[in-house]
């Protein structure tokens, strides 16, 4: 879908004379709807947000990308320990003989599964597999840590990274080899016998808890037993708020088929993203009701209050780095990098809480300046020179339309924050504009065919069901 960066590609580039501006030599070599895949390479790295390793997959994240990372990191963190999970963290590693006791999990990963075999010189008696994902790590301890109904609720999640041996195309932050997440794992006693009749109705696309209980027709009563089973929900909510408040991308909210479901799961959501560019959705992060399946592999079983054997229910929820590659794939354009102002690292006017960098560099021109940060993607700009100062005013430079507005000086502050807040509102309403121009409705094989073609985002019957 993506480019195939310098894994694949990157020779693809040698010999090209670049399309540079010729009073900075900054510039990328390929229009975005020109070489869609030579295009997000080179903006990737030319906006420092990656540098390639010499391992095929794998890349450093320069500080560029880790602000964002952590901006997001920092608004998730909070939201979840309000829900009361808390943090932790557990090895890297799996024994084999854990990681085969769950094999319809293992199965949906085991060509991805890394493994240690040697210690120095010398072979291990026993490989070490490397998480692609912490059920087996983490469930094991769960059975070890709930033994009564007052264990229950477990709510914990980490922050750490994970390895899947991707053998497709790698390309940075959508499908790389190691990358970073985060990782819920709850259990909870069962819900409710008559709530799994509206099962259809707290998995579909009403993702508050008083909208559902309204249309269950439940009491408020019940809130407590409903918690954990809504957390599904509630956490994908977050996920759309990421994308949509944050990055700016609109994502549709939804169920994944039996056949994409997450692998041990009894259901999957997720929030999906549409890149125009190249007529593909791209998955955006899930949040999985497990039901009891994992808690029957690894005996997960607890004492009720009534004195009776048990077994927990389970959820569990990752989003991952390649949030910031979708932002990068739908926003950035031919000058290279775009970033919504909510999670760019430097906007501008720090004492007002306000992030911003003063570029004082006097080896590099205003020209030069001016195109390195618009390559960067910075929200704003703000200039200075002798006539603003005689003036009193400064002159601001959107990144998103290229718009000069000269803002005095005593309004720079609330001015300053009403450019950021269009600058964010505009990011979204353009790339939702973009997203829905491309929704087309089908009936038959053959329009779904044609749309396909066309590179479309299709809406089209579906049962889910073998005929």
């Amino acid at each position: 879908m993506a480019g195939k960066g310098k894994d694949a590609s990157s020779s693809n580039t040698k010999g090209k004379k670049k399309e540079v501006k010729k009073e900075t030599g900054l510039g990328l070599s390929v229009k975005k709807d020109d070489n869609f895949g030579e295009w997000y390479s080179e903006v990737v790295v030319n906006g420092e947000m990656i540098e390639y390793y010499d391992i095929s997959g794998c890349y450093i994240l320069r500080p560029w990308a880790m602000s964002i990372w952590e901006i997001l990191q920092t608004f998730f963190d909070a939201e979840i320990k309000k829900m009361k999970i808390k943090n932790c963290y557990f090895p890297l590693f799996v024994s084999p003989g854990v990681l085969q006791k769950e094999k319809d999990h293992i199965e949906g990963f085991a060509p991805e599964v890394a493994w240690v075999t040697k210690s120095g010189e010398s072979e291990l008696e026993v490989p070490i597999a490397i998480r692609p994902t912490s059920e087996t790590v983490m469930y094991p301890y769960f059975s070890k840590w709930i033994r009564g109904h007052r264990d229950l609720p477990l709510r914990l999640n980490q922050w750490c990274n994970v390895v899947r041996w991707e053998f497709s195309n790698p390309t940075p932050f959508i499908r790389s080899r190691e990358f970073l997440w985060q990782e819920g794992h709850t259990a909870f006693m069962k819900i409710p016998n008559f709530l799994l009749l509206t099962k259809s109705c707290f998995i579909s696309s009403c993702c508050r808890i008083k909208e559902c209980l309204s249309c269950c027709g439940v009491k408020l009563l019940f809130l407590c037993w409903l918690q954990e089973s809504f957390l599904v929900l509630e956490i994908l909510e977050l996920y759309r708020r990421i994308y949509e408040e944050f990055l700016a991308v609109p994502v549709i909210k939804g169920k994944k088929s039996e056949h994409e479901k997450f692998a041990g799961g009894l259901y999957t959501t997720t929030v999906e993203a549409f890149i125009p560019n190249t007529g593909r959705g791209i998955q955006g992060a899930t949040s999985h009701c497990l039901g009891q399946n994992f808690a029957k592999m690894f005996e997960i079983n607890f004492e009720n209050d009534k004195g009776e054997k048990a077994m927990v229910w389970q959820n569990s929820w990752a989003y991952t780095t390649r949030t910031i590659g979708v932002m990068i794939m739908v926003h950035g354009d031919d000058k290279g990098l775009v970033l919504p102002p909510k999670i760019a690292s430097i906007q501008t006017l720090n004492e007002s809480g306000i992030r911003a960098e003063v570029d004082s560099r006097d080896n590099y021109s205003p020209g030069w300046k001016y195109s390195n940060w618009e390559m960067k993607g910075v929200p704003l700009r703000i200039e200075i020179g002798p006539k603003d100062l005689a003036n009193n005013q400064v002159r601001a430079v959107r990144r998103d339309n290229s718009a000069k507005i000269d803002i005095p000086m005593a309004n720079l502050v609330e001015q300053v924050n009403d450019l950021l807040n269009d600058i964010q509102k505009s990011l979204f309403e353009v790339a939702k504009q973009k997203r829905d121009a491309c929704i087309h409705t089908v009936n038959t094989w053959e329009e779904f065919a044609e749309a396909l073609i066309q590179k479309k985002m299709i809406l089209a019957p579906w049962c889910d069901e073998e005929v």
